[in-house]
């Protein structure tokens, strides 16, 4: 049963009829007093869940949040929708600060964001305490938790957020998280009975690819000529990779802007800034950017050096498509890219960390190098099936599978190397030895264990050295071999792999994949088909039409100084270029128009509207 009253604060303040899925019964809870768990994918309306209950009570709403531009966004949108929000942090000099503590005293604000580290300082607790804190909402929990990809020091601190506030309700919210960093979220926040709810991992809107990097630069710059204006992130491993990358496009006529910690923070604002107010379209940043971003039309990410986990990048490719329209998330892979995260992870001085670093790297290395649909390996890491079994036509696996050959010979000869090499010297070695010895080559390792002598030696030389590496990395994908998660990354056969040995059973290899791109249409929606290839069909809109009111947003976005999204998304524009609302009854129709947006935007963009002379209805 929906409550009437909720979903008129829904309508009045954020412009939507109804909510999307768990976000009422989340609020159901908070709003009775229960501490919650909140795991909801990016763009899955994690926020709402607290800015809600904020509005239909009295008291305050404290959101602890670790970026100051994330503070400063969230804060500018509920502005516009006409909510009492407001942020502490550095970015404000003594009088902003002492004029916000004035406001907090007097009860002015439903919501305050703040940092962890102020918020944990014994002289802002005691003012929390004056503030009838109705509800303390911990966003990006993940970074409570040691085994979390993310993981800040600060966080742990809130801990003892329970001691000072025994009986006000929290709320812990992220957009990725195992079961294991799950449940240290809970235990760690002393959340008590929460009510816990977990959505689907699965972004439907999100096209996934990967590509053998080859030409890096090149492959960048052919993506994004085909996608003029659209807005995206290029994530690299390195801060000389984001300036390079970033400058390289610039002379190329794409308007770029690099984002790293190194740069001077006025600097890195900067460039934030322009990137979110679509001053320009490319940010090529490290990990460092993106954490907490609202921007809802990011068309794509794309991820020029292999991430660490894939936390870290099922968290970064959220950041594309918030609006729920179809975008990208590009890929480029090489087993350069691997050596080099690996070289990274050795550096590290704490066996457990590297161990883990290790281990989550393995996971990421598979996934780029699975041939199954890419969605279903993906919720497949956070615990979550795949209903298709058709596959979900929206990654470059189900649309543009690679061709297949009979490898039974190279599996015979790559699993009976590795067999050999163990029952003759009683040790395992790792993927390159195993390929230098089917190659013939003549190390002094080889000379040395005397592998020269093995029956398998030099039989691989119809294959090159990298071709036998990648039916390597099949075989471990496949099952049949297993490979430590130490540096040596020594090979054992598994017991599938002594059976597909002794039993001579077929196996089946892929195709090295080719450097091309996946054709898979732009829409709306995400495709539903059952088929192999996405058939999806773009919802008819005035472009024209909407390219205007895109001018228009900004324009009215610059005069308030904020990013135009938060005037309107891009599915608002696109709707009021498909339905072409005449007066202000129609535009209240229009999905995110709350009361305040209707009265200060309705004239402006309806008239605009109304210069279109040809469209599907005649204005009266």
């Amino acid at each position: 049963m929906k409550n009437p009253s909720l979903l008129s604060v829904l309508k009045q303040h954020f412009g939507f009829e109804s909510f999307r899925p768990l976000q009422e019964d989340i609020i159901h809870d908070a709003l009775s007093g229960r501490d919650v768990f909140v795991l909801l994918p990016t763009g899955g309306g994690k926020s709402l869940c607290f800015q809600l209950p904020a509005l239909v009570r009295p008291g305050l709403t404290v959101v602890v949040s670790p970026l100051i531009a994330l503070m400063k966004d969230q804060v500018n949108a509920l502005q516009v929708s006409g909510v009492a929000a407001t942020f502490l942090n550095s970015s404000l000099d003594a009088e902003e600060s002492r004029e916000r503590l004035r406001g907090l005293h007097y009860g002015e604000y439903r919501l305050l964001y703040v940092a962890p580290e102020r918020l944990m300082l014994s002289g802002f607790l005691s003012d929390l305490k004056k503030w009838n804190v109705t509800l303390i909402a911990v966003d990006e929990a993940h970074c409570v938790s040691e085994w979390g990809h993310d993981f800040r020091p600060e966080y742990r601190e809130l801990a003892k957020l329970r001691e000072h506030f025994p009986n006000v309700p929290m709320m812990a919210l992220t957009a990725t998280a195992t079961s294991r960093v799950r449940v240290d979220i809970i235990n760690h926040l002393q959340l008590n009975a929460p009510g816990i709810y977990t959505a689907s991992f699965n972004r439907p809107n999100l096209i996934y690819r990967i590509e053998s990097k080859n030409s890096g630069y090149d492959q960048v710059l052919k993506f994004l000529k085909q996608r003029k204006h659209d807005s995206g992130i290029i994530y690299c491993q390195s801060r000389k990779s984001t300036e390079s990358l970033a400058e390289w496009l610039v002379e190329e006529g794409i308007r770029a802007k690099p984002y790293h910690a190194g740069l001077e923070t006025d600097e890195r604002s900067k460039n934030q800034d322009l990137f979110l107010r679509d001053e320009v379209e490319v940010i090529c940043a490290t990990i460092a950017f993106g954490m907490g971003i609202n921007k809802s039309n990011v068309r794509f990410v794309i991820h020029y050096d292999l991430p660490k986990n894939i936390e870290g990048y099922y968290q970064e490719t959220g950041r594309a498509g918030r609006d729920g329209l179809v975008s990208e998330c590009l890929l480029f892979f090489s087993a350069g890219d691997m050596a080099k995260q690996f070289h990274f992870i050795e550096q590290k001085t704490d066996a457990k960390e590297r161990q883990i670093a290790r281990d989550q790297l393995m996971q990421m290395v598979r996934y780029a190098e699975s041939t199954e649909c890419r969605r279903r390996v993906l919720l497949g890491y956070f615990g979550e099936k795949f209903g298709n079994a058709e596959g979900c036509g929206a990654c470059d696996n189900c649309s543009s599978p690679q061709a297949t050959f009979d490898g039974t010979l190279p599996a015979q000869k790559f699993l009976s190397t590795v067999y050999r090499i163990r029952e003759k010297n009683g040790f395992s070695v790792g993927a390159n030895h195993v390929v230098e010895i089917l190659t013939g080559a003549k190390t002094e390792k080889i000379i040395r264990w005397s592998h020269d002598e093995l029956t398998t030696y030099g039989i691989g030389k119809e294959h090159s050295r990298k071709e036998w590496k990648r039916i390597g990395s099949e075989l471990i994908r496949l099952g049949l071999l297993a490979q430590s998660q130490d540096k040596f990354g020594v090979l054992e056969l598994t017991q599938e792999g002594r059976q597909t040995l002794v039993q001579r059973k077929p196996v089946t290899l892929t195709q090295p994949a080719q450097a091309q791109e996946t054709k898979i249409e732009r829409s709306e929606f995400a495709p539903k088909t059952k088929s192999k290839k996405s058939r999806v069909i773009e919802e008819d809109y005035d472009e024209d039409l909407f390219e205007r009111l895109r001018q228009l947003r900004k324009s009215l976005a610059d005069e308030r100084d904020v990013p135009a999204y938060i005037i309107f998304s891009d599915v608002s524009l696109r709707q009021m270029s498909r339905d072409y609302p005449a007066n202000e009854r129609e535009f209240a129709k229009i999905s995110g128009v709350g009361e305040k947006k209707l009265k200060e935007f309705s004239k402006i963009f309806i008239a605009e509207i109304k210069k279109t002379s040809c469209n599907s209805r005649a204005f009266r």
